[in-house]
């Protein structure tokens, strides 16, 4: 919604006009500094002549405050601030805080982070529906920290060779993970047992992606297959395919091994070392179209109308609709540009690549005009970088020198939100090389982590050994909440004794009077039971 605010350049042109009269003829008429000075008495205006009193009139008119603006252009106003910034605005007064406190308003800070929840209850089980966007918020940004705190390691055994990709499904609370053993398994994330498994599938299954609908997997030999959900079915996907005939179907198109899929609520994407990422209407299964690269395609995240691509070094940037490129960034890394993650806002892009190091760009302005900055550069890794998985404010690394990266991009994202409308750049004067190293590294393990994912307050990793690793740190959210509620308690009775304190001191008296008495003169008992003051004297 734009807003076209003519009046009020109006009304300072006349303001400044008016200024340079009273100078002029300060014995007629004089601006005072003072705000009470602004009513003059009727004799006075009397006296005035009508520019002069057009000149007082647009002085009144000025004399206001936001709240006397429309509703829904304060609300068009807040929508363009931080969340820090909003809890400020609402501590202003009970007009701004009933409207920084909207759900609107709230619900885009929300999807900005997050994006919009795909079940009722985005935060999990014992989780009220009926809570605002705003607790929502301030409760989803509590859990964010706790990346930081004590785990707890779930290992998965089931695989008989490597692992190369895994798939956290978080609202529905499964895990699903494949490889070189050609087999798809399905596990319950909560308790980290085996769930199903699809039959051997013929080849070496390099990428899967799942939502609450459709589950797919692609193999070295071009195809894709996929589950449709059953509905009723408690584990959503009948892999076996014994219990609901017709779910599972196959697809070919591809020449080459598919390294890369993804779903969106009406497309299927897939990536593939042919040189082509190509896009699938979901209902018909039908390839509606290929874009074309100049090298094996490694990675690619969709957003909207458009999805980033790896290709060799470069980066691609495409708009769906049409196929046409939008943007490339050329040589991203040395050497292939393995890795591909990206902001729920589809504005930043995370690469990770064959020299080890990982990067961040920023991507503005209008589609056929997009532009390209780099914002951020990490060296946390001594190998090839495999795999990436972005959950603000993590950015979570795989590589092959067996360790995880944690980076927290929360800083370099901190930017006034209103520059989302204005397709400007939110990061400015910004070195690149000068950035935070990550906040955590989780090693410890084997070589060649292939595969990484991130949700629901966990870390799911597979690789070379066979065995799928489970960062739980959901641990650490129940200590922190139990922590937090005793803390609530004791301010609580602190408040309490604090409020009888001044009851007791308000109401005066002989009692105050003599426990005043008994400071002053302290007293003393000895064992024989005779009292005694300070000075040594018996006291009867």
């Amino acid at each position: 919604m734009a807003y076209e605010c003519q009046k009020s350049t109006e009304v300072s042109k006349s303001i400044a006009n008016c200024v340079e009269k009273s100078n002029s003829n300060t014995g007629h008429f004089e601006i005072s500094a003072s705000p009470l000075d602004c009513y003059p008495n009727k004799e006075i205006l009397s006296s005035l002549s009508s520019k002069q009193l057009l000149c007082h009139d647009v002085l009144l008119n000025c004399r206001r405050s936001i709240t006397d603006l429309p509703p829904a252009l304060i609300s068009e106003i807040l929508s363009c601030l931080d969340p820090q910034e909003l809890g400020i605005v609402s501590c202003v007064s009970r007009v701004l805080n009933s409207l920084a406190t909207e759900n609107s308003v709230w619900k885009e800070v929300y999807s900005d982070r997050w994006g919009l929840p795909t079940v009722p209850s985005p935060l999990g089980a014992g989780v009220s529906n009926e809570k605002s966007w705003k607790e929502l918020f301030v409760e989803r940004e509590y859990r964010c920290k706790i990346f930081l705190s004590r785990y707890r390691i779930d290992t998965l055994h089931g695989h008989t060779e490597a692992v190369r990709t895994v798939s956290l499904l978080a609202s529905a609370k499964l895990i699903f993970t494949s490889g070189y053993d050609m087999i798809v398994r399905m596990w319950d994330m909560e308790d980290g047992l085996f769930i199903a498994s699809s039959r051997p599938l013929g080849c070496t299954i390099r990428a899967v992606a799942a939502d609450m609908k459709l589950l797919v997997a692609g193999g070295t030999d071009g195809f894709i297959q996929g589950w449709r959900a059953v509905e009723g079915l408690k584990h959503l996907f009948d892999l076996k395919g014994s219990e609901v005939p017709n779910t599972e179907f196959r697809i070919w198109e591809h020449e080459g091994p598919i390294t890369s899929l993804a779903l969106d609520p009406t497309r299927i994407y897939s990536g593939s070392w042919d040189m082509t990422v190509r896009i699938w209407d979901r209902s018909s299964l039908k390839c509606t179209n290929i874009l074309r690269h100049g090298d094996w395609v490694w990675s690619l995240v969709p957003h909207d109308t458009t999805v980033a691509s790896t290709s060799g070094s470069d980066v691609y940037v495409w708009d769906t609709n049409s196929g046409t490129l939008l943007t490339v960034i050329h040589s991203a890394h040395v050497g292939n540009t393995y890795s591909l993650a990206r902001s729920h806002t589809g504005d930043f892009i995370f690469t990770g690549g064959e020299d080890g190091a990982m990067h961040m760009f920023e991507i503005t302005g209008p589609k056929p005009e997009a532009k390209v900055f780099k914002v951020a550069t990490w060296m946390p890794h001594s190998g090839p970088v495999y795999s990436l998985a972005f959950e603000f404010p993590w950015l979570v690394s795989a590589s092959s020198d067996g360790r995880l990266s944690l980076v927290d991009v929360r800083k370099l994202l901190r930017t006034n939100r209103s520059s989302l409308r204005k397709n400007v750049s939110r990061v400015t004067n910004m070195d690149c090389n000068n950035v935070e190293p990550p906040q955590r590294m989780l090693h410890g393990f084997g070589p060649n982590l292939f595969s990484v994912d991130v949700g629901a307050d966990r870390i799911v990793c597979g690789g070379e050994e066979g065995v799928v690793r489970i960062w739980n740190f959901s641990d650490a959210l129940e200590r922190e909440r139990t922590a937090r509620a005793m803390r609530g308690i004791r301010l609580e009775n602190r408040m309490r004794r604090r409020k009888l304190q001044i009851e007791m001191s308000s109401k005066g008296g002989r009692t105050d009077q003599c426990s005043v008495a008994a400071k002053k003169n302290p007293m003393h008992v000895d064992r024989s039971g005779v009292w005694r003051s300070k000075h040594g004297k018996l006291k009867a």
